[in-house]
Parts: C-alpha cells; structure tokens; sequence
C-alpha cells in the first residue's frame, strides 16, 4: 500500500444483501427511531443534532439502558455530569446497579428457559469439554462471592485473576462484580516479573490461579510462577511485605492427585474445591453507584510502562453489550468465540457482553495449531460457531500454513468474523474473509482499546466493506481526525490522528496510579479531546482505516510511513513469515527503516535473500523506504496480545533504554534481537 493512499484498498469486496441487512439489529434500532441510513445513524447517535435539545452522545446512552434491558437498582438522575470536562465525566449519577446482576442472576432466576441455556462451552487443549448453563455459573459465582466475603474483601478491594482460559475465570469475575470487589485479571503467559508488578500496584489481596494449563501438548505449570510473583510483589512495595494474603488455587493439571508433579505450598494457600465448592451457593448481590470501580485492566504496554485502566460497573457493561448487540448482530442462539486470555480486554469484553444478552460463549485453553494447523476450523466445525475473532497476527500465520487445512471443515456455520488489535494487510484480510468466511461474513474489524473497554471504531453489519477497514464511529463515540494543530481533516480523506472529541461511559475513569499520568497520556495534545496516538484516515466512501501507531511513524527523508505498511510489502516476498520495522538515525534521510524479519521454515537466512527482500520493499513502497539493514531472527518479542513490541525492538537496535518490559509475553525474543545486529 503506497504511504499516502488507499488505492490498493479502494474496491468493495462485502456488499450485504436487503435481505440479510434488515434482519439485523443495527436495522432494528433504526426502524424504531426513523433513522433512514447509515450516515443518520451515526450523526444522530454521535454528534450534536440540529434541532434536538440533548446531543446525541447522551440520547444515545440514555436510550441504550432500555433499549437492551440493562436493570439498575436505582435509577440514574441523569445520563451524565460533565460538569468537571470531559476528562472526568461522570455517567449515569445517581443510579445504582451490579454488572454481575446484569450478566448471570437475572438470567438464572427466569423460568423461560434462560437458567438452563448453556453460557459457556469449553474445549481444553487436549479435547476436554464442559458446558456450563447459567443456571451452574449463578451458582458457582455465588460460592466465589461467599468465600471473598469469608476472607474480608470488601467493596474496592482488589483481587488478581492469574488463571489458565478454564469455564471458573468466568465465576470468579462475575463472583468479584458481586461483592463489589475490583477484578484484576492478569495474563496467563505473564512471566515472574509482569505477574509481579500488577500485583504490587493493584495490591490484590487474594489471588486466584491454577496449577498449570496445557500448551501445544504439554503442561506449563503456573502456580510456581504465582509464588515467586507474590515473592518479587513484596519487594515492589513500600512496606516490603506482599499484599497477597489468599491463595486460591485450580486443580487443571491433575497436581493435586500427583506428588510427583505437586508444587510448593504454603499457609496462605488452598485449592478450588475445599475454598469455593464448600461455599454456600446464594448470595444477594450488592447494589453499587453506576460509576463504582469494576476491573482494573492494565495496558499492553507497546509505548511504555504499563497503566492501570479503571472500568466501572455501568460503563464496562453498557459498552460490551452495546457492541455485541450492534455490530456483531447478537442472535439468542449464537455461538461467540474470540481468541483471547481473559488478562487482555478481550477476555472479560467478550464475556460481559455475550452474557449481558443472555449468549453464549465459547472458550478455548490452547494453542491455535495443536495438535495440527487446523485446530481452530476443528471447533468451528464442531461447535457449529457464529461469531470468530482473532488477531490479524493469527491469521496471517493460519494462512501461511495453507488452504489445505481448511479442508474437510464445514465452517457454514459462521455469520460474522471479527478481528482487531493491529492493521491488517489486505492479502490476509482477503483470506480470512474468502476462504473462513467462505465470500459471505462481514469482517468487524474493531479498533479502540483498554482504555475505553471497547472500540472507537467498528464496521456495522449493514455496511459495505472494503479490505481492511473499520468501518466507521461506533455507535455512541465522538470521534474525529484531525491535523496536528487538532483541526479535523476527515473530510479531506488525509491521514490523521485518531481522536475522541467527548467521553462515553466505558472511558477509563483516570489511572490507577492517578490523575496527571491520565491527563498526560490522553488529554495533553489538544484542548478536550482524547488522543488515541493511532493513524487514521477517511476514503471517499466515507469508510474509516488505520495505519498503525502514530508515535510508531517513520520519518524517511520528509515522509512517513507507518510500520504495518513495511512490513506488509515485506510479507509480500514468498520467504517472509513475520516482520518488524524500526527507525534508524540516518545522516541522508533522517531516519532509515530496518526490518527484522522471521523466515518461512525451509528458507535460510543469505545475503541474496536479504537483498530480495529490500528489493520488494522497495519496489512495493519506493526507493526511499527500501530498508537500510534487513536482519533475521527466529521470533518476535510480543505483548499478551499478540501485538509486536516495535519500541523494545527499535531500542535494542539503536542501543537505547528498554525500559519497563513488564507486559512483554516472550522477553528471550530479545536476546535474538540483539544478537540479530
């Protein structure tokens, strides 16, 4: 893709039927309310109304509570207090509410047949399944939130979530949301010193883990890991002592019944069955205000030290199913599944959305090729699934490996895909959308982050859809581009920066650790509007793309590019599996691009090669985005989110600082870095 066009992009490959767009909900919604299009529908729900008192960000978050369903204890008195700017708005004042209330009691305590529909379906690694209703997950919550009352967690008190992806990570949320403690969930692939800091900076005083789970056929075991975090936690602190007092701790592995395989174990510790399945299986849900701390979900940390991002109980929930409904067209007997730990967004962004309307969830333990490539067609198939997300990164591996894994799998079950967390190069979008959705499922391809547990951007299914995009603002989201003096610049269809022009209930409140970092981070660019630091840009059609990080921008002799757009022209030479574009100093051109590359198997690393690979770069992109230095190394050092750790790879390279690597998943990637030079 050239650096200043969407030419490559420019062509309509999902156009959805008459017939398919009206049964939508998106549809639905704007039958009710006499919106006639698309463009309506994002005016009215986004932007101040000609002729309307309210604007529209608030007479949709207002409608939104009835609309789906979403019970508050006590009613709000008004839809928000924007009284101290946007920065810290207040949503829903007033009011009272629980999201666990919302998500599983009210199901399980109806008699149309609600309690027993099936929440949850869990396939583990080596082929186990377990179904559970809501009618199972109201009760085992219920036992989790009897035993956090049983140790003393009270209302905004902190509990970590270091789990293996089994059907309890659902419970223990839920069971966290009922007593009104604050869910700290933490990436199951996290190391000692990642595992460490959140702890100490969340300061959980119980912590739910595992013995281990099972990875590409053999068992990872994690609650030694637990211990040296809880250990290496102490030293974080300012007392020098561990906040954590609680062990609870699942018997995935079969530990518990094999001494040779029994881990350490200490005075605070218990397992699963002896500490929740003892417990009482009632319990009355607290009632807590619309803006009471839910989750505290840390950031990725791609641009630096990971941040503690704040979710309340309304906004978290009202985003989730909010996006779920919408634009992935939530259906009572669909089948969700997206590729994510529940220590990602992702995670609890799946489960309290699909639960808040009743769904169904389907949750995944392992590795995406084991025992073969085709594991995820496998389930698909097996599980007759609806909705499939996954990150452009999987993807573009599965397609590696070949069509023909596909075969034998009837994937006709789908109706929509999903993706997010990085751009997409239009050759693998083209992919997921002809050969997994078989020419025929709209990709909602979402962009927005933690800090908004949800998307600024999403395709509605109504749409047409050209490779790549996102689509458009989300329903209730006051975005722009806009130039670096803050003028918006959408319309003239130029690259940008990605902002938010007003708050919506699921912005984080602030930062864990404060005011000024939140203002620095988000609010500190321009006058009252969010700076999302991402690359944006609009086409003629009105359809919405991203180009990747702004602050990953390379400046090559006056003009940028962005990295994804390196390294997809790199991707293009047969031999190419992965790559990775940094910035260097450069006397001529400022700065010169260096790709770090992962190769095919069966390819060896040769200067021929080298020079071939820059040759297709140059030719894809221009002489002046030709990389300086092409460099092999085996793998990539990547965040919990699968999202490449271009920062970390651009310090090694320039012999630069790393800084907090804490959310980095595979820190020997690394030394192959630095090697690779």
């Amino acid at each position: 893709m050239a650096p200043e066009s969407l030419e490559e992009l420019d062509r309509v490959v999902h156009e959805p039927s008459r017939e398919f767009v009206e049964s939508t909900n998106v549809w639905q919604f704007m039958q009710t309310y006499d919106i006639d299009d698309y463009d309506a529908l994002i005016e009215r729900t986004s932007t101040d109304v000609e002729g309307v008192d309210e604007s529209g960000v608030d007479w949709f978050w207002d409608e939104l509570v009835d609309y789906l369903g979403i019970e508050f204890f006590e009613d709000y008195d008004a839809v928000r207090d924007d009284s101290d700017g946007p920065q810290f708005t207040d949503w829903y004042p007033g009011g009272e509410l629980n999201a666990a209330h919302n998500v599983v009691d009210r199901h399980a305590a109806r008699d149309n047949g609600a309690r027993n529909h099936v929440a949850l379906i869990w396939e583990g690694e080596p082929g186990d399944v377990r179904q559970i209703t809501y009618h199972d997950l109201h009760q085992q919550s219920n036992r989790v939130a009897n035993y956090l009352d049983s140790v003393g967690v009270e209302t905004g008190d902190t509990v970590g979530l270091y789990m293996p992806m089994v059907p309890e990570v659902a419970s223990i949320l839920y069971g966290c949301l009922k007593v009104g403690a604050i869910a700290v969930p933490i990436f199951s692939g996290f190391g000692v010193d990642a595992t460490a800091t959140r702890i100490a900076d969340a300061e959980c005083s119980v912590l739910f883990t595992g013995d281990g789970f099972y990875r590409r056929g053999s068992k990872v075991l994690l609650k030694d890991t637990a211990d040296e975090a809880i250990s290496e936690a102490a030293d974080l602190t300012e007392s020098g002592d561990s906040p954590v007092e609680h062990v609870v701790v699942y018997d995935r592995i079969g530990t518990a019944d094999d001494p040779v395989d029994r881990m350490t174990w200490t005075r605070r510790d218990e397992w699963w069955d002896e500490a929740i399945e003892t417990a009482a299986d009632g319990y009355e849900t607290k009632s807590l205000p619309s803006d009471a701390a839910s989750m505290l979900l840390y950031s990725s940390g791609t641009t630096g030290e990971p941040k503690g991002i704040v979710h309340t109980h309304a906004g978290a929930l009202l985003q989730a199913a909010k996006e779920i409904y919408f634009g992935f067209d939530h259906k009572p007997g669909d089948r969700f599944f997206w590729v994510s730990d529940i220590g990602w967004m992702m995670g609890p962004w799946t489960l309290l959305g699909n639960h808040a309307l009743g769904g169904t969830v389907f949750m995944y333990e392992g590795a995406p090729d084991h025992p073969d490539p085709d594991r995820f067609w496998a389930m698909i198939d097996r599980h007759d699934l609806t909705v499939f997300g996954v990150s452009p990164t999987a993807i573009r591996a599965l397609r590696k490996q070949g069509d023909e894994w596909l075969a034998g799998h009837d994937l006709s079950s789908l109706r929509l895909l999903g993706s997010t967390g990085e751009p997409w190069d239009p050759e693998s979008w083209q992919w997921f959308y002809d050969e997994v959705g078989g020419g025929e499922c709209p990709i909602i391809n979402i962009s927005g982050g933690t800090e908004i547990m949800g998307c600024f951007l999403m395709p509605m299914p109504i749409q047409p859809l050209k490779p790549c995009t996102l689509g458009g603002p989300g329903l209730g989201m006051d975005v722009d581009i806009v130039d670096e003096s803050g003028e918006s610049i959408a319309d003239t269809h130029e690259r940008g920066f990605l902002v938010a022009r007003d708050s919506c209930p699921s912005m984080t409140k602030s930062l864990w650790s404060g005011d000024e970092r939140y203002l620095e981070e988000y609010w500190s660019t321009w006058d009252d509007r969010w700076d999302h630091g991402d690359w944006a840009q609009k086409d003629e059609d009105g359809l919405w793309f991203l180009h990747g990080r702004a602050d990953d921008a390379l400046n090559v002799a006056g003009r940028k590019v962005g990295p994804a757009e390196v390294e997809g022209a790199a991707m293009e030479h047969p031999a190419v599996n992965q790559a990775a574009a940094v910035g260097a100093p450069d006397d001529t051109t400022g700065t010169a691009v260096v790709l770090y590359v992962v190769l095919e198997p069966g390819h060896d690393p040769t200067d021929s090669l080298r020079e071939a690979i820059q040759s297709t770069v140059g030719d894809e992109l221009g002489k002046p985005f030709r990389p300086r230095e092409v460099l092999f190394v085996d793998a990539f050092p990547k965040t919990q989110s699968g999202k490449i750790l271009r920062r970390a790879i651009g310090a090694v390279y320039r012999d630069e600082e790393l800084g907090d690597m804490s959310s980095i998943e595979n820190p020997e990637a690394l030394d192959a870095v630095a090697d690779a030079r």
